[in-house]
């Protein structure tokens, strides 16, 4: 796929960039270089592949799910506008 270089100015209007009149020729190759690789890539043969959530096989490390702060909650209401039942009470902003 080849791109223009309205194309160019179009996509950096709608990205917001500011690009420079002598480096649009330059922009249009790169990026439809770029899409012609997605090309050849979304044409590749990829039945048998089983799909990954990350190219190593690696497990993720966890750590212990231990409790590290106080409970503080019957402070943080005492100080609180309104409470009920444990649980703050905020006012009605959508009808």
């Amino acid at each position: 796929m080849s791109l223009t270089a309205s194309d160019v100015k179009k996509i950096a209007h709608l990205a917001r960039l500011g690009i420079d009149e002598q480096q649009i020729g330059g922009y249009a190759s790169d990026l439809s270089n770029i899409l012609d690789l997605m090309t050849q890539m979304g044409q590749t043969d990829t039945t048998g592949v089983l799909p990954m959530a990350h190219p190593l096989d690696q497990m993720q490390r966890l750590r212990e799910d231990v409790v590290t702060e106080n409970d503080q909650r019957d402070h943080f209401q005492a100080i609180a506008p309104q409470t009920e039942a444990g649980l703050y009470l905020v006012p009605k902003v959508i009808e």
